[in-house]
């Protein structure tokens, strides 16, 4: 186990991911409405009372908002799988500790701060992903 986190940090790291983990199970099925994306997306395209172009920027936004949502489901559960491992607490990219009060605000955090910046300056200079 990465030596940096006590026992007690891991709990309360532990807890925190639960707990967004269940929020964000929560908040899409409220989102889909019991819905496939695919179907809530036809739905919100399909509405009669909006016009089409209304529609169409109302789908891609839901889908964003979708996708956001997802993306984080899967960090969580990642995190979930590595907290009682050791490499949990460790950058993926440069394998230094990332500090506590990081993982506490973020406990998915695969990466330290140095490493998540330049990896978000690189997708923004490729074009976003």
């Amino acid at each position: 186990m990465s030596s940096h986190l006590t026992a007690g940090q891991r709990a309360l790291l532990r807890a925190a991911l639960e707990q967004r983990q269940h929020q964000l199970d929560r908040r899409l099925a409220d989102h889909l409405g019991g819905r496939s994306r695919a179907d809530h997306a036809r739905e919100v395209l399909t509405q009669d009372d909006d016009d089409a172009p209304q529609r169409e920027s109302e789908r891609e936004m839901d889908m964003a908002l979708s996708d956001i949502e997802m993306q984080e489901v899967g960090e969580v559960s990642e995190a979930l799988k590595r907290i009682d491992g050791e490499a949990y607490g460790l950058c993926t990219t440069c394998g230094n500790e990332i500090p506590f009060d990081r993982l506490r605000a973020e406990p998915w955090a695969a990466r330290c701060v140095p490493c998540e910046s330049a990896r978000e300056q690189a997708a923004r200079r490729r074009g976003g992903s």
